[in-house]
């Protein structure tokens, strides 16, 4: 009973803190956290990298066995993959080592087995930073969501077409292979923003060729290609997944630039995705995601740190797996009521 009571009255100050306490005013206390420890991040890097590896080889032997088993441990391998993604997302943020020459040579060897360019990346999704709950500039790095008066205002086709993008086949299926198997092998959005995004995009592609087609010379085309596809589908999806839930939330945060601030957006805007233990851990920690936004520059394994130490975050926008399920249905968002809503509720209330 006292316990429950604790927790209640956590909770209850930690909405307090969320409308009281100003969103920048926690950046002092975050920049603590922002120091990386070289041997852990070598440590982390090494454990995932073996872990994502040695699925592979296991997989790869196992097709002789059983193709459950294969298909488990590409599974696993999937998990593995995604936490590469969260290192290689901490090395575009400057934070997994000090120095930033080895920040970008990790990020750029691991763009290679997560399928996205890393300079490339590291570009839109520092738009996606500084730019994120701004309702005049969605459509870099983000999900496009409409406000409910733009979809009533919107053609027939329109919405239909917004429907579409807004369904779960397109976001978690449809949309990680166009994303990590056709948009990212070109600078889309960059073209003609220098050089260097071609370079990543394309430089990414050849290493690609190069390290796949020893890999299909070695084992075989099948072989390569059935480890190769559920691997990186596995991974493609639950990234997509864990972007969509991160901020596509019912009390997320969108204002239009008048009224935007960014660290309210990174504080208000971004979920902390509350995972079982096991999955927390290889998913890097990226579900704190609310702290994340907040200050990029702190190492993924310290942002458990920083909640432990400050449990006023640690209850802020949680968002657990059974409600992240329901955000699925959440495609407007209502600026009068400062929430995501339903279809249905937008043409109940808004658009009869």
């Amino acid at each position: 009973m006292n316990d429950m009571s604790g927790q209640q009255a956590l909770k209850a100050q930690a909405t307090s803190t969320e409308t009281a306490t100003p969103s920048k005013d926690w950046l002092r206390t975050l920049a603590q956290y922002r120091t990386p420890s070289t041997w852990r991040s070598v440590f982390e890097l090494a454990v995932t990298a073996t872990g994502f590896f040695g699925c592979w080889a296991l997989a790869w032997a196992s097709m002789s066995v059983s193709y459950i088993l294969t298909g488990f441990l590409c599974f696993i391998g999937g998990g593995f993959l995604v936490r590469l993604f969260t290192i290689q997302h901490d090395c575009g943020h400057g934070s997994l080592f000090a120095s930033r020459v080895a920040n970008d040579w990790v990020g750029r060897v691991i763009g290679v087995l997560t399928l996205t360019p890393y300079t490339l990346w590291r570009r839109s999704h520092s738009i996606h930073h500084s730019a994120s709950g701004n309702l005049e500039k969605r459509g870099v790095g983000d999900i496009y969501t409409m406000t409910v008066q733009e979809y009533k205002d919107s053609t027939k086709w329109q919405q239909f077409m917004y429907r579409l993008y807004r369904s779960p086949l397109t976001l978690f299926v449809i949309g990680p292979i166009y994303i990590f198997g056709i948009q990212q092998r070109l600078p889309v959005g960059f073209m003609k923003d220098g050089a260097k995004y071609w370079i990543s995009s394309l430089g990414t592609s050849v290493m690609m060729f190069l390290v796949y087609a020893s890999m299909i010379y070695l084992i075989g085309f099948w072989q390569f290609f059935t480890i190769f596809a559920i691997t990186s589908f596995t991974a493609a999806a639950a990234g997509m997944w864990l972007f969509y839930v991160q901020h596509q939330f019912e009390e997320t945060h969108w204002d239009m630039p008048e009224d935007w601030d960014m660290h309210d957006a990174a504080l208000h805007g971004s979920s902390h995705y509350v995972l079982p233990q096991p999955l927390q851990w290889m998913t890097g920690n990226i579900g704190v995601h609310h702290v994340h936004h907040l200050y990029s520059r702190i190492p993924f394994y310290r942002l458990t740190e920083v909640i432990k130490d400050h449990p006023i975050l640690g209850e802020m926008k949680r968002l657990t797996v059974l409600e992240s399920f329901k955000s699925v249905n959440l495609h407007l968002w209502d600026e009068a009521e400062r929430r995501l809503i339903t279809f249905k509720e937008a043409h109940a209330s808004k658009l009869s």
